[in-house]
């Protein structure tokens, strides 16, 4: 049995210059952001923002330049992500074409494939979902049914997904689907594949779930008879779950998965020096901050060497989640209502809200510590 490990590693030696020009930009771009976007850190979408940050080269940062990337380190993109979660910018328009839907074409999507998206992800120009949750599956990914049929030239789909974030705002997603029977019972996960669906074929409609703030952020979708050439398949059939698993460690390791709610704590460091209770408590949290920042630099250091982390992600996710549930919880103890400003109270009573699904997104609790525990032998 390998054991869990985390390695030290630390950010490039330019990353100071590369922190000053995003602070500056974002700054910028940030002077009228409401309450309510910071709140919602990258699961907000703002096509315009997206464009201009691909702009700067900090889409595909790591991709080859063939494609428009910028081959550039695991570590300066890291850098550039840090950033933009610290103001909870809207980055959702990008977020998950630039963190896993690029990635995975790049390492198993075809020549065309490559040439046709990877371009416009970089440009900010395309939004991707992710279509891996379904309706009576709970956590149970390998149990999905939504099924892709053979036909002449394609593939025929029906079935439902949930929980897709940002879907009804989005251009593709890539979806996971069951394309041919598992040779064991017991082996769910076989006759499973990945597709490039457009989410504006004929026979998708897609129902946004409303969250308890209001907002729009997850969607169920239906697929009644959508038609996708056999150019959408990505990877190898059959092959799915495979690939989607690694595509998770993508997913699961990133700093959005501890650093969602620190603008909120940027925000009222000011007012908490006025509450004797504050500097102890902020300090442990800040404290927490700094571990889960390096477990999470081990895992980009990992991807950066070719290596699928997949375990080791799911416990940064774990612990991350907590972390982040944990922040708006702490701080509503500690600020004074009568003593914050507006802007610090509509942060705090929005996140409050927001923060719940943290730990649904990206794999429950109860997946996540069944990873972890078959990894350290104790189930």
């Amino acid at each position: 049995m390998a054991g869990l490990r985390f390695d030290l590693r630390d950010t490039p030696a330019g990353a100071p210059a590369l922190r000053a020009t995003l602070r500056a930009f974002l700054a910028e771009a940030g002077r009228d952001w409401p309450p309510i976007v910071p709140a919602y850190s990258w699961m907000g979408f703002d096509r315009d923002f997206s464009r201009e940050v691909g702009k700067r080269g900090w889409i595909g940062m790591t991709w080859p330049a063939a494609y428009g990337g910028g081959e550039r380190s695991a570590m300066e993109r890291y850098v550039v992500l840090e950033e933009m979660l610290a103001v909870g910018a809207p980055v959702g328009a990008h977020w998950i074409g630039d963190r896993q839907s690029g990635p995975l074409i790049l390492r198993l999507g075809t020549e065309e494939q490559r040439r046709e998206f990877l371009p416009r992800i970089i440009r900010g120009e395309l939004a991707f979902a992710i279509g891996l949750s379904e309706p009576d599956s709970g956590s149970d990914l390998a149990s999905l049914r939504t099924r892709a049929e053979k036909v002449p030239g394609g593939w025929r789909i029906n079935g439902r997904k949930v929980w897709t974030t940002n879907a009804h705002r989005c251009d593709f997603m890539i979806a996971l689907l069951r394309t041919g029977p598992a040779q064991d019972p017991k082996a769910r996960h076989q006759g499973l594949s990945q597709f490039l669906v457009d989410c504006r074929l004929s026979g998708i409609s897609i129902r946004p779930i409303l969250d308890l703030v209001g907002e729009e952020g997850f969607n169920e979708i239906t697929f009644d008879d959508v038609f996708v050439p056999d150019s959408m398949l990505v990877g190898t059939e059959g092959q799915g779950w495979e690939q989607a698993t690694a595509e998770l460690a993508f997913e699961r390791a990133g700093p959005e998965r501890y650093l969602s709610s620190l603008p909120l704590l940027t925000e009222a460091l000011d007012d908490l020096r006025a509450e004797p209770a504050a500097p102890e408590a902020v300090g442990r949290l800040l404290a927490r901050a700094g571990t889960l920042r390096q477990m999470s630099l081990a895992v980009a250091g990992m991807l950066q060497d070719g290596k699928t982390p997949a375990r080791e992600a799911a416990l940064v996710k774990d612990a991350g989640n907590d972390y982040e549930q944990a922040l708006p919880e702490k701080l509503r103890t500690l600020i004074d209502p009568a003593r914050t400003p507006p802007q610090v109270q509509e942060m705090l009573g929005l996140m409050t809200m927001v923060a719940r699904s943290y730990s649904l997104r990206g794999g429950t609790r109860e997946i996540l510590r069944g990873i972890i525990a078959r990894q350290l032998g104790l189930r």
